[in-house]
């Protein structure tokens, strides 16, 4: 079972920002894949186990971009 998880993320510039996102959040234990979209600015994390949104918003603030949880 795949757990999906969607944040709205602010402050992004440019595609490589997304990349950025996306390399830190993959490096979380328990998420398979993180796809962040500059346009709609929104990232969408598939889990193989629950990870705590917390988790995830202080990865993304860790590479310098806010985030929320969408519910």
């Amino acid at each position: 079972m795949t757990l999906r998880l969607e944040f709205a993320v602010t402050g992004m510039h440019c595609a490589s920002c997304g990349l950025l996102i996306d390399d830190e959040i993959e490096e979380l234990p328990g998420v398979t894949t993180s796809t962040t979209h500059l346009r709609t600015e929104r990232t969408v994390v598939e889990l193989e186990r629950p990870v705590p949104a917390q988790e995830i918003v202080a990865a993304i603030a860790s590479v310098g971009y806010t985030a929320s949880p969408i519910a």
